[in-house]
């Protein structure tokens, strides 16, 4: 942590809480290309979460992000770490949060995931997007209004990533006719319409379980869309456990064509992924496409 940073972190907190800091220590806990974290401990007791990254390479990714629990965490169903702000200090942007103390998963941890999740899904949306763009991982996400879900998934998820991956020859142009085709699909692949607020990037790696043992989201890239967005990608990477699914679905039940939507929806992650990180996503993507 540079000091120059630290000292004005400092400032920043002390103005925040309305306290005098007389210890302040930072601990490196991980980061990627993205983002470097840290814990900080405030006068030896006070714990908080930082995120740090550069505020030229991804322009308000951390307002973004704060806007994102705040909605989520607005509608009182699953709990998101608190925001305590975010600020730029030279080409840094910093985002600090409530440290959440994790814990072991109860007996019920998933049976309450499943649950809460299909009770924020179950919020009805009027239109598909956002009133702002945000980020998909390190990719920034167009959340255009629109009052149609096929056409929104079509012009704002898919044909984005598609463009981007055949600029960067990750993806050949003999793929965009399987595209085209799907795009005639996809009415009849989502009859319904109804849309729900989305974390937007719901895989293993985007929870928590705190100190009481309840479910707690972090890192969103929320929007308004179908929820087979985020249930197909909770199968991504590993997948939940099978009581999530089993008490969503009693609460919200799937379609019967369920396992369908979200192997089409799992092609926007598929996509960023292979944006990010290259042609490893490639094949999943065409055992997809390939039928249409």
């Amino acid at each position: 942590m540079i000091s120059s940073l630290q000292n004005e972190l400092q400032i920043f907190l002390s103005d925040k809480f309305g306290i005098s800091i007389s210890s302040f220590e930072f601990s490196r806990i991980g980061g990627g290309s993205i983002n470097q974290t840290y814990q900080v401990l405030i006068n030896k007791k006070e714990k908080l979460f930082c995120k740090i990254n550069s505020a030229s390479r991804f322009t308000q990714m951390f307002e973004r992000e704060k806007s994102g629990l705040e909605l989520l965490g607005s509608q009182k169903i699953i709990r998101v770490p608190n925001v305590i702000g975010t600020l730029k200090i030279d080409d840094y942007q910093i985002l600090l949060l409530e440290w959440i103390e994790q814990g072991n998963k109860s007996a019920h941890f998933w049976k309450i995931f499943g649950e809460q999740l299909a009770a924020l899904h179950l919020i009805p949306q009027t239109y598909s997007g956002l009133k702002e763009n945000n980020f998909m991982g390190a990719l920034a996400q167009s959340n255009t209004p629109n009052s149609n879900w096929v056409d929104f998934f079509i012009y704002e998820r898919l044909q984005p990533q598609i463009k981007l991956a055949t600029d960067k020859k990750l993806l050949t142009r003999q793929y965009q006719k399987h595209f085209d085709n799907l795009y005639k699909a996809l009415p009849d692949i989502f009859p319904s319409q109804s849309l729900s607020l989305l974390h937007g990037d719901l895989w293993s790696g985007n929870f928590l379980c705190d100190h009481s043992g309840m479910p707690v989201l972090i890192d969103p890239a929320v929007y308004n869309g179908h929820q087979s967005m985020d249930l197909g990608m909770t199968t991504l990477f590993g997948g939940f456990d099978p009581l999530f699914y089993e008490c969503y679905n009693y609460q919200f039940p799937f379609p019967r064509n369920h396992q369908h939507q979200w192997e089409i929806c799992n092609l926007y992650p598929l996509l960023i992924h292979l944006n990010l990180f290259g042609k490893g996503y490639l094949q999943a993507i065409i055992s997809t496409i390939q039928y249409y």
